[in-house]
């Protein structure tokens, strides 16, 4: 293949690497139908013309339709890595080959990922789409200069939501931002059912180990928590649930789940893994009480969640697997740690199914749209609840599933209140 449209400007591991990544993104399309309806009205109504786009997603088969999808809408697009593990270089080449500039490769440092960061903002991009939130942040800290030209932002992650909503609260905010992760199309399917099958996933593939029987603690009974408990349970696991929250901790226990403190699960433990979003979770008092064998890994967006830096200062470090790390504490006893404590879906495994994303990327399509055709104050926003309920329809379309209207006896009955027993 002649690789005629590769930008100079762009930055992958191996453009030879195209061919392959072209097949992967085919493969994600023929799973992804309701974003491809967008796709070709998009493509009709050009609603997106003359746009700049920047984004920092994890670069997957499945952020590559969306990518499409985004250029088809008369955009144009840079796109970096949102962690330094996720990208998947042969997806990467192929959207460069498309002529999208790229700025992302597996295995980055800190300093080369915010470098890459950068090179999307020097692109000057009108609207920003986030996974984590760093591209705001940049922006807000170094990059302000960038401000007055951007209309808005998406963002895709809670614990990019949770950092906007801090920025809102202390006025720090400057551009609106939508909260893509807040529709129930994509908290609810997303978040809890693809993160529950792909962490179960990523963890399948780093350590090859039987669910089946183990003390499986979940830390964090959120929608990915719920996700990950349910999908453990399926496959025959012991369950224990973790929480701060006294209402989400009442969830897990009416959910048939054992409920207790951290500190007491850490010593039956067989797996944990960390959905909270929050930093050091799990932390050195609780690893030094965890039996020889017990194996670690998180699914929040962040490194910070499991303590890494304690472990890497006391204990002995050893490559087992290629996704694997085998820590001996000065008692002896054996930790092992998942993708270096990064979120382990993507790190070891390839993300959520491209059926969960295409309804993460419906959202984020349409949020660009939404910007684009209203004047919006600096604030987090909610998609409207009409846009919700259309990327519901349109996901349902695509599986070949059809359900029931109301009658108009039936409307007039909901929305009145004369009728009574």
């Amino acid at each position: 293949m002649f690789y005629a449209k590769f930008s100079d400007m762009s930055k992958v591991k191996d453009v030879k690497l195209a061919d392959e990544g072209l097949k992967q993104i085919e493969w994600a399309e023929m799973q992804m139908g309701g974003l491809l309806s967008i796709r070709s009205r998009f493509s009709k109504e050009k609603p997106l013309k003359g746009a700049k786009i920047g984004m920092a997603l994890h670069v997957t088969k499945e952020t590559a339709v969306l990518v499409r999808t985004l250029v088809a809408g008369g955009a144009s697009v840079s796109i970096a890595g949102c962690n330094p593990l996720s990208t998947q270089d042969d997806v990467a080449a192929a959207l460069v080959s498309e002529g999208v500039e790229v700025f992302a490769w597996r295995n980055q440092t800190v300093e080369e990922y915010y470098e890459n960061l950068n090179k999307v903002l020097d692109t000057k991009p009108q609207v920003t789409i986030d996974d984590g939130c760093d591209l705001v942040n940049l922006i807000h800290t170094k990059r302000k200069d960038l401000l007055n030209g951007i209309a808005g932002g998406t963002e895709e992650t809670t614990t990019g939501v949770n950092r906007l909503r801090a920025m809102e609260n202390d006025k720090a905010l400057k551009y609106p931002v939508i909260a893509v992760n807040d529709s129930n199309t994509k908290h609810l399917m997303d978040n809890y059912i693809g993160t529950g099958q792909s962490s179960i996933d990523g963890i399948l593939r780093a350590t090859s180990i039987l669910i089946a029987g183990k003390n499986f603690v979940v830390v964090g009974y959120g929608p990915c928590g719920k996700g990950v408990a349910l999908r453990a349970k399926g496959m025959g696991a012991n369950v224990i649930v973790t929480e701060v929250d006294a209402f989400k901790a009442l969830q897990a226990v009416m959910d048939g789940y054992r409920v207790m403190k951290l500190t007491d699960a850490a010593a039956i433990g067989d797996v944990f893994i960390t959905v909270t979003g929050d930093k050091h979770v799990i932390s050195g008092k609780h690893m030094e009480k965890m039996k020889s064998g017990a194996i670690l890994a998180n699914a929040g967006h962040f490194d910070l969640e499991i303590d890494v830096k304690w472990l890497e200062t006391s204990a002995k470090k050893k490559r087992i697997r290629p996704d694997l790390e085998e820590y001996q504490l000065n008692n002896n006893r054996k930790i092992y740690l998942c993708s270096m404590g990064r979120l382990v879906n993507l790190a070891a495994a390839e993300g959520h199914p491209s059926d969960i994303m295409s309804m993460s990327f419906m959202n984020q399509s349409l949020a660009v749209e939404y910007i684009m055709k209203n004047k919006l104050e600096p604030k987090v926003y909610v998609l409207p609840a009409n846009i919700d309920d259309l990327v519901a329809k349109l996901q349902l379309q695509s599986m070949g599933v059809t359900i029931d209207e109301l009658t108009e006896e039936q409307k007039k009955y909901m929305a009145g209140w004369e009728e009574g027993t």
